[in-house]
């Protein structure tokens, strides 16, 4: 399809659907939502006047107020503004389920027809044929939900949108309406702080709804199209999960509420089996599987109502029932329903007794205080001299002789280690009940050297664990600038270390590594924290290779380009040789759960994308994704002067002043997205290093700057141009997939953004030349992305995402104006403490409607 197809289709089966069903909501049997939805259209266009004439928030508002007479009273505007807010929310909900239903209908931009294309091939080719069934053999993609607090949509509001993307499709008027009035009246936000087993809950709803299904239809089709069997490929589609596992600088999960999660995952599933089963039992009344289907049902009946407290790991059981179910259909039966059998047979091999794989995380400081306290606790069993290695490296590494111990839990005054122990030794009772694929990787946040992994592995042979049987990964976490330019001699340290090599051969001498872009942009600015991240993987494959290490990097990518996001399928086909892709393993959260995985169609083929992207980073690997070495000189000096930018903002007296003072930061921090503080040492004052890349992001993206997604890029194309590098950028654009998505992504981050809403600020007192030093830089980028790619306007080549986000951004204006509006009237200090807690609750329901509509925004 044509971009010119593309764009009229998105026009007549998006926005002109958009607005036909958006008109229901005047008819909603609700006076005051009638009363709102009449006004909101003018309410709307008085904004879009307002940012154009660079009006204050303050003057907007006022302004369209003062047109009306029964809004003089603060209290009725106020009551007005989040009436408008709760209307806003509930267009967002209804734009995201149109848009969805017209998945199918309108097409994506990229180009590449997911695996059919490669099944083509495979069909035409027999040589290619083995290729792909190879590669698939060594290849998996790991999708990893968090709980980070980038989505705000209830589970029952998620329901309602999944049901209404299905009514849409069929244009049912009638049930389209009772959905728009249970959506009026169905809460949007939390009343308390969610804790970890609550995001557990929120996010296993698409574990139950989407990927039960999904991940077994995808193999399916991979077996059925290449002719295999399910045992002549591994498992291709794996699922993590963090929520309940997650401790890093979140003191709200505990070892019982991973506990509390691994039981609800486990139990969940056993409801999603027996669901199926009964379909099974319903269909198969035949003789000779009296005996199996009995067998099961006392099975999955017993874990789904009456579960255990320390559950056994049943899979092989389950499954010996189910093939014998399968044997005695083919052998007297004529093989009849034996698909629904072989499905549920799929789905049991898939996701066993745990669902998903619950990852474990935590600091490198929490983990080298639970070490040292170990030490000072058992001196005589430890056999290490605390102040005789003191904070030496090579000693400490040297210390670690990998004992084996079980050293009580006792006395313990620090919570989080006694956490740390106590989680340890509830990971082999987890791996009991469901297997070591239950939870078998334990990440180590701020991984900055060897002995932090090592350390950890000895605290778990000092709890009990034995070498022998020690069924867990080790996964370093580099996320910093410098971090990740120490991360290949880290790695060479612990390659070299017998014990460490020992255990990885038993291992299969698979090696996880991952990498963070959340806190890699703040530290170091959008084409920094990119290029040092792809270098990073260049020296971290050569090490592993040298090593004879098989190497997965774990990408910690969200959903914005500012968090490594955006282009996600065309980043993987684009490794080059240097670079290891046999697993692609991602992090995925908040809105791109739900825009990319939060129905059966949009799961389906964001998945089929990635696996498209691994299949063919092998088989058609484009020459200019191999960098040259000049070519990594040219992107290594143009990240060295977008980095010297970028850290000039950071260093900035105004900076975090100016994120305080005009963004919802310090609101984020009060309002019920998230068991996780938004800052670590959340009882001392701000500083840019405790502040959460989720928080940083998040606060930029409501300022409508978005500076994390493209500051330091214009300054850094311009350098080039001024240093006669210019045809070097132009053949890194046109040739290397990795330079090009980068680029691309930072226009889609650029497009979110709209400086003229805050525009009034180039004449303020305080933050007017900070301002223009941002918009400076915004435009300085705007013009040399242009010129580099030789485009008129910003995404040109992605019309359909474009429309989508211009329309988004059309819908929540008026939200970031009432959101601007709330801030300045709580900075002016004019208002009394009950009049103040009213703005801020204000500002916290704008911060749920934006994020929302942004899709991957925060």
């Amino acid at each position: 399809m044509r971009l010119s197809q593309k764009k009229a289709a998105f026009q007549n089966e998006v926005l002109t659907r958009f607005d036909l069903f958006k008109s229901l909501f005047l008819t909603l049997p609700f006076q005051r939502v009638k009363h709102t939805g009449t006004i909101l259209p003018f309410f709307t266009t008085h904004c879009e006047k307002g940012v154009e004439e660079k009006l204050t928030p303050e003057a907007i508002i006022d302004s369209f107020f003062g047109q009306y007479e029964q809004y003089v009273q603060e209290d009725d505007r106020l009551d007005l503004l989040f009436r408008i807010v709760q209307y806003i929310e509930r267009q967002v909900v209804l734009f995201d389920a149109v848009e969805d239903s017209a998945f199918k209908a309108v097409g994506k931009s990229d180009e590449t027809a997911g695996l059919d294309s490669v099944f083509r091939l495979a069909q035409s080719n027999p040589e290619t044929k083995k290729q792909v069934i190879q590669r698939l053999r060594d290849m998996s993609v790991r999708l990893v939900l968090t709980a980070h607090p980038t989505q705000f949509y209830p589970g029952p509001v998620l329901s309602i949108i999944n049901d209404l993307i299905e009514l849409l499709k069929l244009n049912d008027i009638p049930n389209i309406h009772l959905l728009l009035q249970q959506l009026g009246k169905t809460p949007f936000i939390n009343k308390l702080k969610p804790t970890p087993v609550d995001e557990a809950i929120s996010l296993a709803w698409y574990l139950e709804n989407v990927f039960y299904r999904v991940a077994s239809e995808i193999q399916s089709k991979i077996d059925n199209e290449l002719e295999l069997s399910s045992a002549e490929t591994s498992q291709i589609v794996e699922l993590g999960f963090w929520p309940g596992g997650d401790r890093d600088g979140n003191p709200n999960v505990t070892w019982e509420s991973t506990k509390r999660v691994a039981t609800l995952l486990r139990t969940i599933l056993f409801r999603c089996y027996y669901r199926d089963f009964r379909i099974v039992k319903r269909r198969i009344t035949f003789r000779g599987v009296e005996t199996y289907l009995d067998a099961l049902q006392e099975l999955l009946y017993e874990n789904s109502f009456n579960p255990k407290e320390n559950p056994e790991d049943i899979t092989e059981e389950i499954l010996f029932n189910l093939k014998e179910v399968k044997r005695v259909l083919l052998e007297t039966h004529d093989g009849l329903f034996v698909e629904i059998v072989e499905d549920l047979i799929r789905k049991v091999q898939t996701f066993g007794c745990f669902f998903t794989t619950l990852d474990i995380r935590q600091d490198s400081s929490v983990l080298r205080e639970t070490f040292n306290w170990l030490l000072t606790q058992y001196p005589k069993e430890t056999g290490i001299d605390k102040k005789e290695i003191g904070d030496d490296e090579d000693a400490k590494e040297q210390a670690i002789t990998f004992s084996e111990k079980d050293l009580a839990i006792e006395n313990v005054t620090a919570p989080l280690v006694e956490d740390t122990l106590k989680v340890i030794r509830l990971i082999k009772q987890i791996q009991e009940s469901g297997s070591e694929r239950a939870v078998q990787r334990f990440i180590i946040s701020n991984c900055q050297q060897a002995s932090d992994i090592l350390g950890l592995m000895q605290l778990f042979l000092w709890q009990g664990w034995s070498k022998k049987d020690l069924t867990m990964d080790f996964v370093p976490l580099f996320e910093t600038v410098d971090d990740l330019s120490r991360a290949a001699d880290v790695m060479r340290s612990l390659y070299a270390n017998k014990a460490y090599a020992a255990h990885l051969k038993k291992r299969g001498n698979k090696q996880t590594i991952m990498l963070g872009f959340s806190d890699s942009t703040k530290d170091g600015g959008y084409l920094m924290a990119n290029w040092s991240i792809y270098r990073a993987k260049i020296e971290l494959t050569a090490i592993s290779r040298e090593f004879d290490v098989d190497l997965v990097f774990f990408d910690g990518r969200g959903g914005p380009p500012a968090r490594g996001g955006g282009k996600t399928q065309r980043f993987y086909a684009s490794m080059g040789k240097e670079i290891e892709n046999n697993h692609i393993q991602l992090t995925i959260q908040g809105q791109t759960i739900s825009s990319q995985y939060g129905s059966l169609d949009t799961a389906k083929y964001n998945i089929e994308q990635l696996l498209h992207a691994g299949i063919v980073s092998d088989l058609r690997q484009k020459e200019g994704d191999t960098l040259t070495a000049k070519q990594k000189k040219v992107i290594d000096q143009m990240a060295a002067e977008s980095h010297k930018k970028f850290l000039s903002l950071r260093k900035h007296p105004k900076f975090l002043r100016y994120l305080e003072t005009l963004s919802p930061l310090k609101s984020l921090a009060s309002i019920n997205i998230s068991s996780r503080p938004v800052k670590r040492n959340s009882d001392k004052e701000l500083r840019l290093e405790d502040l959460r890349a989720i928080s940083f992001v998040t606060a930029w993206s409501q300022l409508k700057q978005n500076i994390p997604g493209f500051y330091g890029v214009g300054t850094a194309l311009q350098w080039a141009e001024d240093n006669n590098m210019w045809s070097y950028v132009k053949n890194l654009y046109e040739n290397s997939g990795m330079f090009n998505t980068i680029i691309d992504n930072c226009m889609m981050s650029m497009t979110k953004s709209n400086f003229n809403i805050t525009s009034y600020m180039q004449d303020d007192a305080e933050f007017g030349e900070f301002w223009k030093m941002l918009k400076d830089e915004f435009d300085r980028t705007k013009e040399y992305l242009l010129k580099l790619t030789g485009m008129t306007e910003l995404m040109e080549n992605y019309p359909v995402e474009k429309a989508s986000i211009c329309e988004r951004e059309k819908i929540i204006l008026p939200l970031l104006i009432i959101q601007h509006y709330a801030i300045r009237k709580l900075e002016s200090n004019k208002l009394d403490e009950k009049k103040a807690d009213v703005y801020r609750k204000l500002i916290g329901r704008t911060i749920y409607g934006v994020v929302n509509a942004g899709r991957n925004l925060a």
